[in-house]
């Protein structure tokens, strides 16, 4: 079956044994689903060969696959706990690669565990657009305040680094005057017998 979406019309329900030319025609082709049924598509995983790294297959679900974890980063500050746009779906396509070199659904769950939401932009409503605009921005801001924070732990870094470097500095060079002094002597010795 040729599948085609760039008509306008309908996309198909995807099926077990569905053909596409290639990963990125099943990869729009679930997309264009995934927009017109009302939720959104994240890449989950890809198996690759292990002789030469081409894609053999690849699982594309719901954004609201699995659960997040919420943990406290291993480095930097603890992050504020946010709500998780993860509630467990199960819905997923897996598409791989036969012989033909042909791309074949495996594959396919339908059902979601929470309310579809149908859009011409891929956001449930207006509210969301702007609620992920004001996450990303706060996001940007955290990150800015760890840039400044690191670029001041550097600069200190930097500025011990200078006033250690000037302090030895000083400490070499009466060090050297010692040593020219002895040599002096010893020079001052060796003439005298």
């Amino acid at each position: 079956m040729d599948v085609g979406t760039s008509g306008g019309g309908l996309v198909p329900e995807p099926y077990v044994g569905m053909e596409f030319d290639s990963e990125d025609a099943a990869r729009k082709f679930y997309t264009d689903y995934a927009r017109q049924v009302g939720f959104v598509v994240r890449v989950m995983q890809r198996r690759r060969s292990g002789i030469d790294g081409r894609t053999l297959a690849r699982r594309l679900g719901c954004n609201k696959q699995g659960f997040s974890p919420n943990q406290p980063g291993k480095f930097g500050p603890e992050k504020k706990p946010r709500p998780s746009a993860r509630e467990g779906c199960k819905a997923t396509i897996l598409v791989k690669m036969e012989k033909s070199g042909k791309w074949v659904v495996t594959r396919f769950v339908k059902d979601h565990n929470h309310p579809l939401v149908v859009t011409a932009n891929g956001f449930s409503t207006e509210g969301d657009k702007d609620r992920k605009i004001e996450e990303l921005t706060m996001e940007l801001e955290h990150q800015d305040q760890r840039c400044a924070a690191y670029r001041e732990k550097l600069l200190r870094f930097m500025h011990n680094v200078e006033a250690e470097t000037e302090e030895l500095s000083g400490k070499i060079q009466a060090i050297v005057e010692n040593v020219r002094k002895v040599e002096s002597e010893m020079q001052k010795h060796s003439f005298r017998r």
